[in-house]
């Protein structure tokens, strides 16, 4: 694969959790005021179809992503939707306000390893801007583990290896310093580690970057699923659709045998 797997801070277990949380709440700031994901909407119903029950079970959630501006869309065709957001790392503030803002988002503080999710979540499984986290072997994992328990699974990267995608990284401390007063739950440990000792802005430089040259790219996502034990057993898609100027990278794994009635 032509992937670069460089790291990222928000990766590293040395990287104060702090830090990681205000990294994670701009790209959930971001993801929501944008509507960034709504294209996909159709797409996470169609999984959604598929599952056990009409719940989304977030993975690597971070700061919450795009779920909020998603669960306004989704849940006008499907009122009895459930999320519920888990994260390696689960972001306590971030994760709270996201389920005050809706009474049918929750969340579990249990660290929840991608690869071997507790068979106790049912439900569609959604990666938002987080499959390039994961080097192939475990990016393999986390598909085999939905196959193997017969859980439909969804993933959507926000960027890739393209020149605009890199342009819009390199400048991202600047949308961090104009968009860090607006960001939720607010923190003066943010604006000092915004403004002040700019940190925020230079990991997420980086970590965006990066990011652009660990995204799996359409073939490269097709080859992953290729390597999956059974995948038979699931439809698969893999694809590109436009969001304002930039491009989302998705796959959709749904399993052959339906669920439902």
């Amino acid at each position: 694969m032509d992937r670069i797997n460089l790291f990222e801070f928000e990766d590293q277990k040395w990287f104060p959790s702090f830090l990681r949380d205000f990294g994670t709440d701009f790209l959930q700031f971001l993801t929501n005021k944008t509507g960034m994901f709504i294209p996909l909407v159709p797409l996470i119903e169609k999984g959604l179809e598929s599952s056990p029950t009409d719940t989304i079970v977030d993975l690597a959630s971070g700061g919450g992503g795009g779920i909020l501006s998603i669960n306004a869309e989704l849940i006008k065709k499907k009122p009895n939707l459930k999320i519920i957001l888990t994260d390696y790392f689960p972001n306590r503030k971030a994760f709270e306000y996201s389920s005050k803002q809706a009474d049918n988002i929750s969340y579990s503080l249990e660290s929840i390893d991608a690869k071997s999710i507790p068979s106790n979540f049912e439900g569609l499984r959604t990666l938002f801007l987080s499959l390039h986290h994961f080097k192939p072997v475990d990016a393999i994992q986390i598909l085999e583990n939905a196959v193997n328990e017969h859980q439909p699974i969804f993933a959507a990267e926000g960027q890739e290896r393209s020149i605009p995608s890199f342009l819009a990284m390199f400048f991202s401390p600047l949308t961090v310093l104009i968009t860090t007063p607006f960001i939720k739950p607010f923190s003066f440990l943010r604006i000092l580690f915004t403004y002040l000792i700019p940190i925020v802005p230079l990991f997420v430089w980086w970590d965006g970057m990066v990011s652009c040259l660990r995204t799996y790219s359409i073939t490269e996502m097709e080859e992953l699923i290729r390597r999956v034990k059974n995948q038979g057993r699931f439809n698969w898609e893999v694809g590109r659709i436009k969001s304002g100027p930039a491009n989302l990278l998705y796959l959709l794994g749904t399993p052959k045998s339906q669920i439902r009635s």
